[in-house]
């Protein structure tokens, strides 16, 4: 009779056995769809499968994310959120607010996450002291991008001052080459106002405008500044930019097309995945000014039923913040690992220069959240300030008239 017990218990527990390793499943929402940004999470892909589990991919296209949202808004009304969601700075807690976020506190605390992740963005990660999203990596968002040879071409250095910029832009153009390669996209508006405006405004002032929203800050003489040299900015631009993706005005830059992009590290994974060397076939260097401008792509985790996509988000989980994929995620994508403890022995000199930086500004308080990419600033606030720059550099608007309307547009956003 024993026997016959314990014959019973090992089947049961070869089915639960063969059931949990069949189980894991994940629907996983994201708008990662160009070259860079595919390869990267096809290695979330298989590293998932390898450990048994089975990927839906939802990709939906738009380097903002905004169409994205949209779809994620229309599957949680319907009660049919996916399991894991590209979301990043507060939207994660305007969604925990919502009632929708599950809580993966069991897998940060088991993997140590606390011990290897910066407290800054460690911070964005938790929702009321529970951990409710996984941190893929850390962009730089103020980048200047090069074409090494057209710049060598004209006699050219990477410029350290917005000057020197403004300087080597007509002379590219005098020579018939498009200065800055950018795409009309309000999202790509909003990064070079907000590296600009860094430049310009410092830290500091950065910190009270964007993250602070002081009003005294937002109707400065500086922030006028601001918008002065993103109009001198618009007529670097060729006259076919409307509309056109972020990846394509990178294109621009690597065929020598266009001589700059400003546009965060993400960049960097489309010259990779071209083969592209960086300090040989592209440079790169932060824009002018102090400060390091950050966005942190992770991965929420939403209420779902059943045991198969709980397994497969605490999977998913674990993987995202686990070594190996940091590594080899962030050596495809551009950006660096959002772990500390992760050698950056094999990536480039890029790379590099951003984590002595991100480690140097965090030391001097001057790491501070991209406001155009989602991490300083809930959504109102940041729409707000991104369609008064839209505006500003699609009209012959004045810099005084914009910066009244910023005022205006922040105070209508409380």
């Amino acid at each position: 009779m024993k026997s016959y017990l314990m014959g019973a218990v090992s089947s049961v527990a070869i089915l639960v056995s063969g059931a949990a390793v069949a189980g894991p499943e994940a629907e996983v929402l994201h708008w990662w769809t160009s070259g860079g940004e595919a390869k990267s999470v096809a290695v979330l892909q298989e590293e998932f499968a390898a450990r048994g589990g089975t990927w839906t991919d939802m990709p939906v296209a738009g380097g903002g994310g905004d169409a994205a949202m949209t779809a994620l808004r229309a599957r949680v009304l319907s009660g049919n959120a996916p399991t894991a969601v590209q979301l990043k700075g507060p939207a994660i807690q305007e969604w925990y607010e919502e009632g929708v976020l599950a809580d993966i506190s069991d897998v940060a605390e088991a993997q140590g996450w606390a011990d290897v992740l910066p407290a800054s963005i460690a911070g964005h990660m938790k929702c009321e002291g529970t951990w409710c999203a996984a941190p893929v990596n850390v962009h730089r968002v103020d980048w200047i991008w090069a074409n090494a040879e057209v710049l060598k071409a004209n006699g050219i250095e990477m410029p350290t001052t917005w000057d020197e910029f403004n300087a080597a832009a007509e002379k590219l153009q005098a020579a018939g080459i498009i200065p800055l390669a950018h795409g009309g996209q309000a999202w790509q508006d909003a990064t070079v106002f907000e590296a600009v405006a860094l430049g310009i405004l410092g830290p500091d002032g950065f910190r009270k405008a964007f993250v602070d929203l002081d009003k005294a800050t937002l109707t400065s003489d500086k922030m006028v500044a601001v918008f002065d040299q993103m109009r001198t900015m618009r007529g670097f631009v060729d006259s076919n930019f409307s509309g056109r993706d972020w990846n394509l005005a990178t294109a621009m830059v690597m065929n020598g097309e266009a001589a700059f992009q400003i546009m965060g590290d993400w960049a960097k994974g489309e010259f990779l995945a071209a083969g592209k060397v960086p300090g040989e076939d592209f440079l790169c260097l932060s824009v002018p000014g102090d400060g390091f401008l950050y966005n942190v792509d992770s991965f929420a985790m939403f209420d779902v039923d059943g045991a198969d996509k709980i397994a497969g988000q605490e999977l998913l989980a674990e993987l995202i913040v686990g070594q190996n994929f940091q590594k080899v995620f962030n050596l495809n994508k551009g950006s660096i690992p959002a772990r500390t403890d992760v050698s950056l022995d094999d990536f480039d000199s890029c790379a590099n220069l951003s984590a002595d930086d991100m480690a140097a500004s965090s030391a001097n308080g001057s790491l501070l959240p991209s406001y155009a990419h989602g991490m300083a600033l809930r959504g109102a606030q940041s729409g707000a300030i991104t369609d008064v720059v839209t505006a500003h550099f699609n009209s012959d608007m004045s810099s005084a008239d914009a910066v009244k309307m910023l005022a205006d547009a922040v105070a209508n956003s409380m």
